[in-house]
């Protein structure tokens, strides 16, 4: 897999109070594509513990990430 897991899935920037530039680069697209994972999960009636919810949303958006840099 590329380390494309490490890029921003929504950066912006933006005029900040002292008049400066302020970059922020959001989360990562991993974590971006996790949790649209996970809301599958909560959605449905499944009778699973928290962090298997979290493991099984990870590894969709590793499968993801994978397909995507084909």
């Amino acid at each position: 897999m590329s380390n494309d897991n490490n890029k921003p899935a929504f950066p912006s920037s933006y005029i900040g109070q002292n008049k400066m530039p302020v970059w922020s680069e959001g989360i990562s697209i991993r974590d971006y594509f996790a949790a649209k994972a996970m809301q599958g999960y909560i959605a449905g009636d499944y009778d699973v513990y928290p962090h298997e919810i979290a493991q099984r949303a990870y590894a969709i958006a590793d499968a993801m990430l994978e397909e995507q840099a084909k």
